[in-house]
């Protein structure tokens, strides 16, 4: 029964089986039948996560999932339960501190969605009972009511849609809440209801819905209604998408729809598809699973070391039982086993402050705070749309700085998804004229071009295709009327840009498209005469198919039909002799970038129609596998068609798409663009957009390399052996450092297509080559590009998961702007959506989203950059302040006789990670810019510096480790050498062990707190205000906590403890030489890379750039400036990059032929 109410009333279960029946305004279908009420979920929604009631143990279950969470917990409760030498308050405090900040932010989160939630769900909504109408809250709508919605209005739940006030019964909405599309969809009321179109008429209606369960895809309904008529047989009529209003779409244009509720609440669509994303883990936090392990084992050792060296200490009977501390009979009857387990646990608390427990909380507000920047980049937002960047998860900021794979898709992404129809041939013939689809009714560039002329017939049947074979509505102020409408205030309306391009490419040759009245469509021919085509069946466009139909019925009784498609989709349907003298057509213009659809027509006779009505109408009254039906029956309609001609329509080049993509191979990316158009069309633009070079040699797996179908498999066998020895011929094996490099003397590219990737893998059952995919991947890793065209969406994701799991587990992003790339957004490590003409799905399912194509570089290049150094140097900075931390406790216990006595106060344990200490290294974490963002833009190549995790790997952990132990070994030998003479002042009074630990421990926080201030690049006032304010806050707190007898503490060791240290010339001068030798190998590294940048700046680089101004242009470096590369401890140097292997003539030259043909058009500017 729990199980039933969870799958019930839970979103996100997809594999829902069975139908419903739904009962049109809870009416029994004959007056003799009792109705009984039936049970479907009600119209709530709820988004939160948390109640009142389960939010403290559901919060608390989840925090302390967290390894580090739960350590401390643990760590607490010994100090709780076991006798240890520190409060249970100094681990609980901080602990506590964590959970609640995070349990706060997370709770508002929650409370943000619940209010959302509640503002929906109050919502009014009008439901028309007994002929008249009632209001209500939106959240009780049940299924089966009857819902008028009005003008602008969003609808409340999944509808049927019914009736609505125009006569056509269409109604117009848009779905930018649900897939981001702001473009008017028309939707259908049924055939038999449309006419219902009040309160009375429509309570009057008696019917029954038959429909699917709730199923999360937008795009797919599958249903049937039975309306019942007194003494007349029931009428069933199929229901598709276009007959339902998803919730969360607004109606426009229309005054107003009556619908039936068939989902509501949770059941609906919009909510089925809020299931969460599979959580994305960036390699950064592996890097902090890694470092916390060898913390974790440094802790374990200590603690090792002490319990076994202080029962070597106690094997004298003098040190285990001196005179003045005499052991108790317990102590003495406890088993030595016991005691030194005891003993183990005190010691690990006393040392558990080297796990940084609040580096977890600093982190995710670092991620949270920094996500704010990349939404607030001015730059990144683009006047067209009024929208700028858009961060859906700031879990993966930091993976930004590692990508070393970019998938894209080309149309919408790389191109503007804006068409321009640029010319058609007929039979043969070429068209050419200049259609614009952004310009409203374009204007014609020129005269009409003609080359050669088809029969007159042949060109009008061609150009009535065009009018009407498609989806496009058409919005219009004043209604049709003949010729006398003015033409000025139409608007096409299409889901398909190049639909638009199309009908309005017709316009131009004569035929115009003037829209649908009721049902049928209306042409203006040449000679100005109105045509009626009724539109009998639509075999809509998908992808598998590839291609579009329609049958329609002309004023003289023939029925027709026409096609459009991909060429390699309907070449196959036509005849043979046909193909010939089009197919030239469709590759030149292929050839060219453009792209191209064929069309063919066909004529049926009456028998023919008959036949096919009857299985389409059949088809489309099945409630299972309706769709596999009809893909079958319009399979069969798409036979033996007859070529017409085809059209050619540019999609433009993004602006600034070839720069970007040059930008980022320079910084060591590789890009491989994965497309469903044909090769040609994707090769031409891949070499505008310069992911080819014209030196680039391209290596092709295509189905035409192939040869004939007996031995495909042989062939791709040779092919795949060919290259793969062309290739390690010029990689040998011991240039694996180049593996990102850009100064490589021959660059390969790869082309394949969507049928050779499917043989490479799934190769056949019997074929002996199991290993195509392996050395496919290895062709692939050592080409610079790689064009993937006639790509299904699923095969783009398996190309970026083949590539994903290969060897070094490299890091992919894939961007993409329809739905069709979902798949590889969701598949790759960061997934960026374009907020494009296709819609919104891929923005909505991306890790981030842009307006454009260009705006990935400053994503990349500066954000990505900045955000991997600022995240790597927290974490970094948080183990060595810790070591530096918690080693000179370490030592004293070699002084105390292993006795656990601690060296800080209980409020300097608790406080040096809450409120000294945390500030600071959040504000740098946000705020550093160590390369100002322009030359981080403009030099791509220092992406290549923090490449592979640069600051994260073993080596600089290795030296900030060594740095804290060897600054905890100053701190705690330097007040030692101090104490030799304890008396510090002048009166011979003399200092204790809490005056040493005081000494000990502000000396700590001047050093670690001024190191981040040497590392500070770029100051602001906020980073002076943590900085110092951090400082002056330790020095009033430590004056404040000892100046007062606290009456809840049993000892006041703290007492004037501050106050006396700092009266000592002594101690002032021990604190000031102790922070200066500390710092002191860092202040020589930065004078050491101060001269190194100084002689990097005269290098002969330099004045290659002087003498090649095309390419210090080309390189985005300004002419006269000098180029710096600003050095980083923690970079990867030079020597171990990627010029290191080749003379600097070699790669100046290497260089020069990448851009050659650029440099004499940069010196002619």
């Amino acid at each position: 029964m729990f199980r039933w109410s969870i799958n019930r009333f839970c979103a996100g279960e997809e594999k829902r089986v069975g139908t419903r029946t739904v009962f049109v305004g809870h009416r029994p279908v004959s007056e003799t039948d009792a109705y009984v009420e039936q049970k479907f979920c009600d119209n709530r929604i709820v988004s939160s996560k948390y109640t009142v009631w389960n939010f403290l143990p559901k919060n608390l279950f989840e925090q302390f999932r967290r390894i580090a969470n739960f350590y401390f917990l643990i760590i607490f409760l010994v100090q709780v339960i076991v006798d240890t030498p520190t409060s249970p308050v100094t681990s609980g405090l901080p602990l506590f501190f964590v959970i609640i900040v995070t349990a706060i932010k997370q709770g508002y989160e929650d409370w943000l969605r619940h209010r959302a939630d509640k503002e929906v769900n109050k919502s009014s909504v009008f439901i028309v009972e007994n002929a008249k109408q009632v209001k209500k809250h939106s959240e009780k709508i049940k299924v089966g009511d009857i819902v008028e919605v009005k003008a602008d209005e969003t609808f409340p739940c999944d509808l049927i849609f019914l009736a609505s006030s125009n006569d056509d019964g269409i109604c117009y909405v848009t779905t930018a809440s649900l897939d981001g599309e702001s473009n008017f969809k028309t939707h259908y009321a049924v055939r038999d209801t449309t006419g219902l179109r009040t309160d009375d008429d429509i309570d009057s209606l008696t019917a029954t819905i038959e429909c699917e369960q709730p199923q999360p895809d937008l795009y797919k309904f599958v249903g049937r209604i039975n309306i019942y008529r007194s003494n007349q047989e029931p009428v069933a009529r199929s229901l598709g998408p276009e007959n339902l209003l998803l919730k969360g779409s607004t109606l426009k244009n229309t005054k107003k729809i009556y619908g039936v509720a068939v989902y509501t609440g949770m059941e609906t669509k919009m909510a089925l598809n809020y299931q969460g994303k599979s959580q994305k883990r960036s390699a950064v936090e592996k890097s902090i699973n890694a470092f916390l392990i060898v913390y974790l084992c440094i802790l374990v050792s200590k603690a090792t070391v002490c319990t076994t060296l202080k029962y070597i200490w106690q094997s004298n009977p003098f040190n285990d039982e001196p005179w003045y501390n005499q052991k108790t009979i317990k102590e003495r009857d406890t088993f030595q086993i016991l005691r030194m387990f005891t003993d183990f646990l005190s010691f690990m608390v006393l040392f558990n402050f080297i796990i940084p427990v609040s580096m977890y909380v600093t982190v995710e507000m670092q991620k949270f705070l920094g996500s704010f920047f990349i939404a607030w980049d001015k730059e990144m937002y683009d006047e067209e749309i009024k929208e700028g960047a858009l961060v859906n998860t700031s879990d993966l900021n930091e993976e930004l700085g590692q990508v070393e794979y970019v998938f894209t898709d080309k149309t919408g992404t790389l191109t503007e998804n804006s068409m321009k129809f640029i010319e058609c041939c007929i039979d043969g013939h070429k068209y050419k004229a200049g259609i614009s689809e952004v310009d409203g009714f374009s204007h014609t560039d020129g005269p009409l071009k003609y080359y050669g002329k088809a029969e007159k017939c042949r060109e009008e049947l061609f150009l009535r295709a065009l009018c009407l074979c498609h989806t496009v509505q058409i919005k219009e102020g004043d209604n049709v009327d003949g010729l006398r409408v003015n033409q000025e205030r139409w608007t096409y309306i299409s889901s398909s840009p190049d639909e638009i391009a199309l009908v309005k490419g017709a316009k131009k040759y004569g035929f115009t498209f003037l829209g649908h009245e009721a049902d049928y469509m209306k042409v203006q021919n040449q000679k100005n005469e109105i045509e009626k085509y009724q539109l009998l069946h639509v075999l809509n466009f998908d992808p598998v198919r590839r291609r579009m139909s329609v049958v329609v019925k002309t004023s003289t009784g023939k029925f027709l039909l026409f096609c459009k498609g991909a060429d390699s989709s309907i070449f196959p349907r036509v005849q043979r002799d046909e193909i010939q003298q089009t197919k030239v057509h469709v590759e030149r213009n292929a050839m060219d970038g453009y792209r191209t659809l064929c069309v063919a027509f066909k004529e049926l006779t009456q028998e023919d129609y008959k036949k096919i009505n009857d299985q389409l109408s059949e088809a489309k009254m099945a409630l299972q596998d309706r769709e596999e039906k009809m893909a079958r029956i319009f399979d069969d309609i798409e036979a033996d068609m007859h070529l017409i001609g085809a059209t050619a329509v540019e999609d433009r080049l993004q602006e600034h798409a070839a720069e970007t993509i040059e930008a980022l191979q320079t910084a060591g990316m590789k890009v491989w663009v994965l497309t469903g158009d044909k090769m040609e069309t994707a090769k031409s633009t891949c070499y505008a957009s310069r992911l080819f070079q014209t030196n680039t040699e391209l290596l092709e797996l295509t189905t035409k390399m192939m040869g004939d179908s007996d031995r495909k498999e042989e062939r791709l066998h040779e092919l795949l052996l060919e290259y793969h020895k062309k290739l390690l011929q010029d990689f040998p094996q011991n240039s694996g450092k180049l593996k990102r490099s850009w100064t490589v003397s021959q660059e390969y590219g790869l082309i394949i297509d969507g049928s050779t990737l499917s043989l490479i893998l799934n190769p056949s059952q019997d074929s002996s080559s199991s290993n195509y995919k392996s050395i496919f991947l290895q062709i692939c890793l050592k080409c610079t590009s790689v064009l993937c065209c006639r790509m299904a969406p699923l095969q783009k994701a398996q190309i970026v998961r083949m590539v994903k799991n290969s060897k070094g587990n490299p890091i992919t992003l894939s961007i993409g702007d329809g739905a069709n790339d979902v798949s590889m957004i969701l598949e790759a490590h960061v997934g960026i959506g374009i907020k494009g003409k296709e819609g919104r799905q891929a923005a909505r399912n991306s890790d981030y989203a842009v307006p454009k194509f260009k705006h990935l570089r400053k994503l990349l290049l500066a954000h990505g950059h900045l955000y991997y150094v600022r995240i790597a140097h927290l974490v970094q900075y948080f183990f060595y302040k810790n070591l530096c931390f918690i080693l000179p406790q370490f030592l004293y216990q070699f002084f105390c006789g292993f006795s656990q006595q601690p060296l800080y106060d209980a409020a300097y344990l608790t406080m040096y990670n809450i409120c000294f200490t945390s500030l600071p290294i959040l504000a740098y974490s946000l705020l550093e810019q160590h390369i100002n963002i322009e030359t981080l833009t403009s030099d791509p190549r220092l992406y290549m510096k923090i490449s592979d995790n640069a600051m994260l790997q073993w080596k600089p952990f290795l030296y900030w480790t060594c740095l804290g132990a060897f600054e905890g070994l100053v701190f705690f030998f330097g007040v030692y050498f101090l104490f030799q003479n304890s008396s510090l002042e002048d009166n011979g009074k003399v200092f204790g062990n809490w005056t040493f630990g005081t000494i000990v421990f502000t000396v700590l926080v001047f050093t670690v707190t001024l190191k981040l201030a040497l590392d500070t690049r770029f100051w602001t006032w906020m980073n002076h205000f943590v900085i110092w304010g951090s400082l002056a806050f330790y020095v009033f707190f430590s004056f404040f906590w000892g100046g007062i007898i606290w009456p809840f503490l049993k000892q006041q060791r703290m007492y004037f403890v501050f106050a006396h240290m700092v009266t000592s010339v002594s101690t002032w001068l021990a604190i000031v030489l102790l922070i200066f030798i500390s710092l002191f190998p860092e202040i020589l590294l930065v004078v050491f890379k101060n001269a190194k940048r100084k002689n990097y700046q005269e290098h002969p680089l330099s004045s290659c750039s002087l003498k090649l101004p095309a390419i210090t242009v080309f390189l985005g470096m300004n002419k006269t400036v000098p180029f710096n590369l600003p050095m980083l401890l923690s970079y990867k140097s030079m020597e171990n990059g990627y010029t290191s292997e080749m003379k600097l003539e070699d790669a100046v030259t290497n260089l020069t032929q990448r851009c050659h043909l650029r440099i004499p058009q940069m010196q002619q500017l």
